[in-house]
């Protein structure tokens, strides 16, 4: 975005009120920013802000909805990186109204354009929010089944962590826990969380129980893969070395 339009100035000086608490001034200069938005990428990027402080999930579904179809009618390249981030605000607008079928699928949409937005901190953020979103209660039978084994493997792995958080083991939880919370389902991210386990796995670091739990869940993530389960892991019978 252009820092010198008017309209994404009046945002950046609603994003420093936030910054100080100062939520009725950033409210105000969001909506000053809409009111001042001559075209649809204008309107879609105060809207997108507006969405921000409304006081009921139908005004914040309603805002989100408006920017994404503000960025629809845009339909170029200055959009393209925005969808991630629309989609799953529109995903959670939805969950909050406990619309779960329809935030689900909006999730999965955010994950389909999740390689458009931008890359640092930022695109390191919306792919957490979306993969937390992709882990919640998927409503719907199609849902769960198109989910496959990954409830079973998902269950495992969370009760693992809060062990591994318990113990306080940060080697263990260092390795895991990149993978695991940026995993968006697809096969290149299933491959690396499945990789992070293994490693794990292998140096033996953890006690016997949570060694036979990390094993079972790859297991269980070799099964979705159809890939064989390197080094025998199963059980507890991988060793490091």
């Amino acid at each position: 975005m252009d820092a010198d339009h008017h309209v994404v100035r009046l945002c950046v000086r609603g994003m420093e009120a936030e910054a100080w608490g100062e939520d009725g001034t950033a409210l105000r200069l969001f909506l000053e920013a809409w009111e001042q938005a001559s075209d649809d990428y204008e309107a879609c990027v105060a809207a997108h802000y507006v969405a921000r402080h409304q006081d009921t999930p139908e005004e914040t579904l309603r805002w989100n909805q408006e920017c994404l179809n503000r960025a629809d009618r845009v339909s170029d390249e200055r959009v393209s990186g925005f969808y991630a981030s629309l989609y799953a605000n529109m995903a959670r607008a939805h969950r909050d109204l406990g619309e779960t079928a329809v935030a689900h699928e909006y999730f999965q949409r955010a994950a389909e354009r999740v390689e458009d937005a931008p890359g640092g901190d930022y695109g390191m953020w919306n792919r957490l929010a979306i993969a937390e979103g992709l882990r919640g209660p998927a409503a719907g039978r199609e849902v769960a089944e198109a989910a496959g084994g990954r409830k079973a493997e998902g269950a495992l792995l969370a009760g693992l962590l809060a062990r591994l958080c318990e113990q306080q083991d940060l080697r263990a939880l260092g390795m895991i826990l990149p993978a695991y919370l940026s995993d968006l389902g697809s096969q290149q991210d299933r491959d690396r969380l499945r990789s992070a386990l293994h490693m794990v796995h292998a140096a033996r670091w953890l006690m016997a129980e949570e060694q036979q739990t990390l094993g079972e869940a790859i297991a269980l993530l070799g099964e979705e893969a159809g890939a064989p389960v390197a080094g025998g892991v199963g059980g507890v019978s991988c060793r490091g070395g």
